[in-house]
């Protein structure tokens, strides 16, 4: 089943995270671990104790220039972020492992570009039964990846995104289930993207990496399951972009999945949505040091962070909601007024937003985010399949569509609606609501409630 040239390739003992050598057996990452709580609150906030050592205080007054003079901490300091924040050859491996394909005949793609040689960055959780019965495919969002579960560690600087849904005895139980993860194609962190090495070729892609959609990605998945030996997965689950994923295999391979979950996501993306991550593209292809897509060779600090920051503060806003900003920062400012009133002196929610910028500067790629952004503008589940009543009556796998109520990005009734299209089209759907004033970020935040409907929902009988 696997493709011409699949291979995959497990972490070695490399602590300076060459790729191993290609070949060899596929064997599940199983581990134990102890399983912790950890309060809500936005992923990748600090702990309200290290609060105050995570973000800038720079005061609010500054040299005797203009009023209007950019304040210090518009430039973080330059050896604190790197000109890419991608994951490349040579780093800690972390529990990478890696598959690769297209080695011998290009990987076409959906909007016409072409890739030779494409590795794929995956994780896998639990062990597979002898039958392969029992795998399940977790599909990350923008700016997640692989790293799904497990403690923060060498070649992983934050702990799994869901680490409180994926484990021992949680939710997606790791000793029942064999879960797998896979950085997606045009990412960042380990599976070929704008910041890989070229085939053959002394440097990396850059921005002549092609424009990829959610169907490509699940062709690279699909091979990667038949390189793992699985032939149908037990469920594809995964939120917002994930969510896209899991609809477009339901629609590409109907005999391949047993289950889906799509969380926060839609059938296609709004007028509003594509809005949203234009401005964030726009934001980055402004920023000077982009400088068209090559700069990996830049030193800290003189790459495009200050427009990839600005595109992340855009959309952390939208993973938000008002009375979230409102009951956590209100109308505080950083630095109080008193008697003098500086154009750039900040309010604690704007701190906040610097904070998040920077650190995605840290841990992410630009040429990344201007892709995935894309391809999450791109997705149709409609487009040349004649319309979305067809496009869904191609899902022979029960639907299970979550949406959160305070999600200003990808809003409740598109959830709904996403059921009640799969039911009018002839399958099998069913909606639930998560009650939380947390956005968007609620389906990272809000595990219990999205536990309670999944767990009897892997329990039930697909047919």
């Amino acid at each position: 089943m696997s493709g011409p040239g699949d291979r995959v390739r497990q972490p070695g003992t490399d602590t300076q995270g060459a790729l191993p050598p290609s070949g060899g057996d596929v064997v599940g990452a199983g581990r134990q671990r102890s399983v912790r709580v950890r309060p809500a609150q936005a992923p990748g906030d600090p702990p309200p104790e290290q609060e105050d050592e995570s973000m800038d205080h720079s005061v609010a007054h500054w040299a005797d220039g203009s009023p209007l003079s950019p304040p210090p901490w518009i430039q973080p300091h330059a050896s604190t972020l790197p000109a890419t924040g991608a994951w490349r050859p040579g780093d800690p491996l972390g529990q990478r492992q890696f598959m690769r394909m297209a080695v011998d005949r290009p990987f076409v793609l959906e909007g016409g570009g072409q890739l030779r040689d494409v590795t794929v960055a995956f994780e896998t959780f639990g062990n597979l039964d002898p039958d392969g019965t029992n795998a399940i495919l977790v599909c990350h969002a923008l700016t997640g990846d692989s790293h799904a579960s497990g403690p923060a560690g060498n070649g992983h600087p934050t702990p799994g995104w869901w680490d409180d849904l994926i484990g021992p005895g949680q939710a997606i139980d790791t000793q029942r289930w064999f879960v797998v993860c896979a950085n997606v194609l045009g990412g960042c962190q380990g599976t070929s993207g704008p910041a890989s090495p070229r085939p053959d070729e002394p440097h990396c892609y850059g921005p002549d990496f092609p424009v990829v959609t959610m169907r490509d990605i699940v062709r690279t998945q699909a091979r990667l399951a038949d390189a793992l030996g699985i032939g149908q997965w037990h469920a594809v689950i995964g939120g917002s972009m994930g969510g896209m994923q899991v609809l477009e295999w339901g629609v590409m391979y109907p005999d391949r999945v047993g289950r889906l979950v799509a969380i926060a996501s839609c059938a296609a993306a709004s007028a509003q949505q594509i809005a949203w991550w234009s401005t964030g593209r726009r934001a980055i292809a402004l920023d000077p040091k982009w400088r068209n897509g090559w700069y990996y060779d830049a030193k800290p600090g003189d790459g495009p962070h200050a427009g990839l920051s600005l595109a992340r503060m855009v959309s952390q806003v939208t993973f938000r909601s008002d009375d979230v900003f409102t009951d956590r920062f209100g109308r505080a400012p950083v630095d109080p007024l008193a008697d003098r009133i500086e154009l750039w002196q900040r309010f604690e929610v704007e701190r906040y937003l610097d904070y998040h910028g920077a650190k995605l500067a840290r841990r992410f790629d630009a040429n990344s985010y201007l892709l995935l952004t894309k391809a999450m503008d791109l997705h149709d589940l409609s487009r040349g399949r004649g319309s979305m009543r067809a496009a869904l009556a191609r899902i022979t796998a029960p639907v299970l569509s979550m949406g959160i109520t305070s999600d200003i990005l990808y809003p409740e009734y598109q959830q709904r609606e996403l059921a009640q299209g799969v039911v009018a089209a002839g399958g099998r759907a069913q909606f639930h609501e998560i009650d939380s004033p947390h956005g968007h970020d609620a389906f990272l935040i809000d595990h219990q409630q999205v536990a309670t409907a999944l767990v009897p929902f892997l329990e039930s009988d697909p047919k």
